[in-house]
């Protein structure tokens, strides 16, 4: 289930972001959940889209809570140094700002500004119970398509009742909305699994 390099899928993130950004307007906090963040990839490629969206002083309130099941992949984000081969996808001056050299020949570390906002954490989504709640968006892509159906629409009740009203949730674009789950959410963009929360309950 691993996310294996930055930059990969984009249209999704960029959507997220754009919304987010409509609906974050003053808040003194943005929490974002991304479920089954592997090695760290995409919940730091989030935030590098949203350090570029942003005005520093509200990105400094940006939390982005990323939770996985496997502990050895939460190192790597932990440590949050990468190859080359997994960086190539990034725009150079991206590449430029965000990253340093590692130790590590050919390795590269985030810089403290998109790591600090990452925390991660293990947790299994089959517990059917959220990390809290009040998120204004959650990402979990390339997950749910290893769970049987029922599974999945736990999952997506789960997700539905932990974000905060109007919040968005994005998935991938191979997994469509369960018919048992369709009432809570609103597809924002079409051909792109964007959803926003509707006010249905669970």
């Amino acid at each position: 289930m691993a996310f294996t390099f930055f930059f990969r899928d984009l249209d999704p993130l960029t959507h997220a972001v754009r919304f987010l950004m409509n609906a974050a307007s003053g808040r003194s906090r943005v929490r974002i959940w991304d479920a089954g963040c592997a090695m760290g990839q995409e919940p730091y490629t989030l935030a590098i889209l949203l350090a570029e969206t942003m005005n520093p002083f509200a990105f400094r309130n940006v939390q982005i809570f990323a939770t996985d099941y496997d502990a050895p992949l939460l190192e790597t984000l932990k440590e949050s140094v990468y190859p080359w081969d997994e960086l190539q996808r990034i725009p150079t001056e991206l590449f430029q700002k965000y990253f340093q050299p590692a130790e590590k020949e050919g390795h590269f570390r985030l810089v403290d500004l998109i790591r600090q906002c990452i925390q991660p954490s293990l947790h299994d989504l089959l517990t059917f119970k959220p990390i809290r709640d009040g998120f204004s968006l959650i990402v979990c892509k390339n997950v749910m398509l290893h769970f049987q159906p029922p599974q999945r629409v736990e999952v997506i009740r789960m997700f539905h009742g932990a974000l905060e009203p109007g919040g968005i949730f994005v998935t991938e674009h191979t997994q469509k909305m369960p018919g048992e789950a369709s009432h809570l959410f609103e597809q924002l963009v079409s051909g792109c699994q964007v959803f926003r929360k509707s006010e249905a309950t669970t």
